[in-house]
């Protein structure tokens, strides 16, 4: 049987029909296309754990708004963790599900992927796991949890999302930088709790008697020699002894009772060195013990027997820094726990920027009375003694404020959120650390160290007298 040829009509018709066809499924093709690529795609599912008083969950909640309001399907489930157990248990099932260690917050699971902590390049990662999940049906991340515990958590509300900035939380600064504005509590809490650690006694005393013995040398190169090598290791040990503290609480940051632990332990602190205030060295308390001060005194001879050799000199300061400095951490470990302990709780990783930006802040900080008794020195060539009146009312302000700080953490977090009440916080302890002294004076003066110590005097028989008119030589 021979085929017809086919024909221009019929192709005509032919083609009529297919462009036909192509005009009604093009509109439908486009619009899938277009839902793919910002309109109705699968469902992703975004579990956001916080704590109430991180400044960095408040950046990435920011996020996470402009998140949900670039893509539809998207649905943040906020958790937080510090103060709600159950929360802390559904981040443990899924921290458990993952395989990934948690060790702070914010911490975010969305699909497969999970993150602990929150900047720019986790932001790009997650917005990166969104886009692609919402172009198919991802697994989601609930999926991996124990059923029971997955039907608990389709069952519960999510508790409110954490406070929102009224603003951009980060400002450029000419010659400085990005400065991060959410942070200011932290770099306020920091200078505060600094100054009052730089107010330690231990270390005072043993500077002031170590530029003391240079001082006999009249030399003011040994002494600025003496001087700076001196506070140049303490000042790197006391940061490493910091740095320690901190890598430990960051990883149990996440855990509530751990903020209770340390401020019991800060009250602990507290109330020894508010006891050496009124019984100096009576019982427990956190001063360099006589035991060690032989040796003390053994290192600064060392000092003064390296005359006319820098690399012998620098060599005993060294080692007498180092070992003062380690005999001396009782004396001051509250404060920097406490300080590790907030930037935890703030959500400050371990070795970032922010981190190291605010250590050398504190240590600089710390030093800044020592730097100024140091520098007085090197001017004038003489120093005061550093006496235990003086050493009592560091060790009561010292407690104090360890003792607000302590408060804070166990009643009042909110305080340690805001410039106004880290302010508040500090200035009520030093103002109630200079009312118990004044009451002190006026209740107790034999007792108190505003009263200064005068030398017993002589009784001199009247025939003395008339001999020596001018008194006892």
């Amino acid at each position: 049987m021979s085929r017809r040829p086919v024909g221009w009509p019929h192709l005509a018709a032919a083609t009529a029909v297919l462009a036909l066809l192509l005009t009604l499924l093009t509109p439908t093709v486009a619009q899938d296309a277009t839902g793919a690529a910002g309109g109705a795609g699968h469902g992703v599912n975004v579990y956001y754990f916080w704590g109430d008083g991180c400044p960095v969950c408040v950046q990435q909640r920011t996020f996470l708004d402009q998140l949900e309001r670039r893509y539809p399907e998207v649905t943040v489930q906020a958790f937080e963790v510090w103060y709600d157990r159950d929360n802390l248990a559904l981040l443990e099932a899924f921290a458990d599900a993952f395989g990934r260690p948690v060790t702070g917050v914010p911490v975010t699971f969305i699909g497969e992927d999970s993150w602990v902590g929150f900047n720019q390049v986790a932001g790009q990662q997650m917005s990166a796991s969104v886009e692609a999940y919402r172009t198919y049906a991802a697994p989601d991340a609930a999926d991996r949890l124990h059923p029971t515990m997955r039907e608990e958590l389709l069952a519960a509300d999510a508790p409110p999302p954490p406070p929102r900035p009224s603003g951009n939380a980060v400002i450029e600064i000419p010659l400085v930088g990005m400065i991060d504005l959410s942070h200011q509590p932290l770099l306020v809490a920091t200078l505060l709790i600094a100054f009052v650690d730089g107010f330690n006694p231990c270390s005072l005393w043993v500077l002031a008697l170590l530029l003391g013995v240079v001082l006999n040398t009249r030399s003011r190169a040994k002494v600025l020699l003496v001087g700076f090598t001196f506070l140049i290791i303490t000042a790197t040990v006391y940061g490493l002894f910091i740095a320690g503290i901190f890598s430990v609480f960051s990883y149990v940051a996440y855990l509530d009772w751990i903020r209770v632990v340390v401020a019991i332990l800060a009250l602990g602190f507290a109330a020894v060195n508010i006891k050496d205030y009124f019984a100096y060295k009576q019982g427990i308390s956190f001063t360099i013990s006589d035991e060690h001060k032989p040796g003390i005194y053994a290192r600064m001879r060392n000092v003064m027997q390296a005359r006319g050799s820098i690399p012998a000199t620098m060599a005993a300061t060294a080692g007498l820094a180092l070992g003062v400095t380690l005999v001396e951490l009782p004396c001051t470990a509250g404060l920097p726990v406490l300080w590790s302990t907030l930037l935890t709780g703030a959500g400050v990783a371990t070795m970032t920027t922010t981190f190291v930006m605010l250590l050398a802040v504190y240590i600089l900080v710390y030093l800044a009375l020592e730097l100024l008794i140091f520098g007085g020195v090197v001017v004038t060539m003489k120093i005061g003694r550093f006496e235990e009146r003086e050493g009592r009312i560091l060790k009561l302000i010292g407690g104090s404020v360890m003792l607000a700080l302590a408060v804070a953490m166990l009643w009042l977090p909110h305080v340690l959120e805001s410039i106004g009440g880290m302010l508040a916080l500090f200035g009520a302890a030093l103002g109630g650390s200079a009312l118990v002294v004044l009451v002190h004076r006026f209740v107790h003066p034999p007792s108190s160290p505003l009263t200064k110590s005068r030398a017993p005097t002589r009784a001199v028989p009247v025939a003395a007298k008339a001999r020596h008119p001018k008194g006892p030589r």
